[in-house]
């Protein structure tokens, strides 16, 4: 397979994947009538930016292939930072339920910075705990559903 038949095979995939999620985000069903958007909402904008990366990955390829591509042969795994990665995603997993869904994703987050290299540790917390806020904000009320606040914490809501 030439390098252009390849360009063009990832930029289909990319489409495809959005029309799947577009089909996906469609078939939904109607959120109830207290839910302040409907659960079609992200999805479709999932799919939305799928579809619009995938034209512009074939447009791209049909042009001129895909430019600024650095050929970089296989490397190997760095188990480090799949160590720190994993670490985060489980302590997510376990710690969710006592100490909440904010300070649960501030430890991904940090974990995840570390494991792709960070060695700030403060702000990666800080970042992360600005994120969890406002997804924590952003699911609880916007769209009306439940994440653990924490066993520990007091209700502020």
């Amino acid at each position: 397979m030439n390098e252009r038949a390849g360009q063009l095979l990832v930029s289909a995939g990319v489409l495809a994947l959005g029309v799947a999620f577009a089909i996906g985000a469609w078939m939904l069903p109607e959120a109830a009538v207290y839910a302040r958007v409907s659960i079609r909402l992200f999805p479709g904008i999932i799919a939305a930016a799928l579809v619009i990366a995938g034209l512009m990955l074939v447009r791209e390829a049909l042009s001129s292939g895909f430019r600024n591509l650095v050929e970089e042969p296989p490397g190997r795994l760095d188990w480090r930072a799949f160590g720190w990665v994993s670490a985060g995603v489980i302590a997510h997993m376990v710690l969710i339920a006592g100490i909440g869904f904010i300070l649960a994703s501030t430890l991904l987050y940090a974990a995840t910075a570390r494991g792709f290299g960070s060695e700030r540790p403060g702000r990666d917390l800080a970042v992360g705990i600005v994120l969890g806020t406002a997804v924590f904000a952003l699911f609880t009320q916007a769209l009306t559903l439940s994440l653990p606040w924490g066993a520990w914490m007091p209700k502020i809501y």
